[in-house]
């Protein structure tokens, strides 16, 4: 498989809320097509389903889920390059958004992806819930159809729309909730006890807003959150590029 990823972003640090870390990164990705699909939902609806060891970050008091569809390039450790069957894949992540230690970040309720070896990997490595399903990814135009349906785990999770980019690129602005939304360089997962926390590092995001049409989402309900039925809050990105770093006991 071909290599396009910018391996140069690692110097592209102004815009971190906090320094990288001092150790090596481990992992590379670029994300393709995404949409941010968000709501807001009651606090205590979303408290309920989220380790007691985090602390929910609210804007203006309300908590965001958001559910995210895209595909993947490039997926590999540092030391090797993309490989056939393995480096590239549709996922799929319902989300919300935490705090430990003064550092913001993002906590998945569920993450489904069309790649059994990433889905053992990272249950396994990664401690992140991760689950089996069948996707189709497809560009018609300016359209995105998307339709995931998860073939792993008890409840019906299935998610299928289509949809595009309508605005022109901005980079969101610090202090405004689609910064709050996007601008994120940590991910956390959490017991009773422990809090572990996987460092990210990417550009800056380009968004766009975007149009979509859902006809079927039922993977937050899969999580136990109700989403309101209220009109989400859409963002569309074209390309993001990331590392990552492996997860340590947060601190």
């Amino acid at each position: 498989m071909p290599n396009d990823f910018p391996s140069d972003i690692v110097n592209e640090v102004g815009h971190r809320p906090w320094p990288m870390p001092g150790r090596a990164w481990m992992m590379r990705q670029s994300w393709h097509d995404l949409l941010f699909a968000h709501w807001p939902v009651a606090v205590d609806a979303v408290r309920t389903r989220v380790p007691r060891t985090l602390e929910l970050d609210l804007f203006d008091g309300t908590a965001w889920v958001g559910v995210v569809p895209f595909h993947m390039t490039n997926v590999a450790p540092r030391a090797m390059p993309p490989l056939p069957w393995v480096s590239a894949f549709p996922e799929l992540n319902v989300r919300t958004y935490v705090t430990y230690c003064g550092k913001p970040g993002v906590y998945f309720f569920s993450l489904d992806a069309a790649n059994p070896l990433a889905v053992i990997v990272a249950r396994t490595m990664l401690h992140l819930p991760y689950y089996r399903a069948t996707m189709d990814v497809a560009v018609n135009g300016e359209w995105v159809e998307y339709e995931s349906l998860r073939t792993q785990g008890g409840r019906t999770a299935h998610f299928k729309a289509r949809y595009r980019p309508i605005g022109p690129v901005f980079q969101p602005t610090p202090g405004t909730l689609e910064h709050f939304l996007a601008e994120r360089y940590c991910l956390y997962t959490a017991d009773s006890i422990h809090v572990r926390r996987l460092d990210i590092h990417h550009p800056p995001w380009r968004l766009q807003s975007a149009d979509a049409v859902i006809a079927t989402n039922t993977v937050a309900d899969a999580s136990g959150i109700a989403l309101p039925p209220v009109t989400p809050l859409l963002h569309f990105a074209r390309r993001q590029d990331a590392v990552a770093w492996p997860p340590v006991m947060a601190s």
